[in-house]
């Protein structure tokens, strides 16, 4: 069985996401991981997906639907490399499955708060980022009086536990530089 990632986007609508998802059942493609949203009018959808099909199948099973709801639809396999399962197969848990429930399950979320200007996402990433600790996902809204919006930023995150203490501290100093509020919290064992 082959593992693609589907990434579509266009204008937000009612429909999109039975759309792309009736056609990718109609080709017994099986859904394993999503992530959907709305970015300024537009919706974003990317699909971990699982099929019997090849790439080009995939992707002419999904042509009609960029016409028809004018989407910019890519496929893209996965590679789970020589000897790897990928996360659809039963049994045991491969390398890969638990790679990524490793990488890929939050420990910690740190919200940042404050006056909207550029350079908030790229401070605090790079902080992030320049101590190896890897963002999972990342979420911002402008949200308040459009005269004056508050940049809301949440962000889930792996932190080794020895590395807490001091990114408290280097959020705080980043926050301070920034002129927002920063803070770590321990991920909610219940959020997906």
């Amino acid at each position: 069985m082959g593992q693609f990632v589907v990434f579509t986007i266009g204008r937000d609508r009612p429909g999109i996401v039975a759309a792309v998802t009736g056609a990718l059942f109609e080709i017994g493609g099986n859904l394993l991981d999503t992530s959907m949203t709305v970015l300024s009018g537009h919706f974003a959808v990317a699909l971990a997906v699982e099929a019997s099909v090849s790439q080009e199948a995939l992707e002419a099973a999904l042509a009609s639907l960029e016409n028809h709801l004018d989407l910019d639809i890519t496929v893209r396999p996965i590679d789970t490399g020589p000897g790897e399962s990928g996360p659809g197969e039963s049994g045991p848990e491969s390398r890969w499955q638990v790679a990524a429930r490793d990488e890929y399950q939050p420990d910690y979320v740190v919200s940042v708060y404050g006056a909207d200007h550029p350079g908030i996402v790229a401070s605090i990433t790079s902080l992030l980022a320049d101590r190896g600790i890897n963002v999972v996902d990342l979420n911002t809204r402008r949200v308040g009086d459009p005269s004056d919006p508050v940049y809301a930023m949440l962000l889930e995150v792996r932190v080794d536990p020895e590395q807490v203490a001091s990114l408290r501290a280097a959020l705080a100093e980043a926050a301070k530089t920034l002129g927002v509020e920063a803070s770590l919290h321990v991920a909610d064992a219940e959020m997906l």
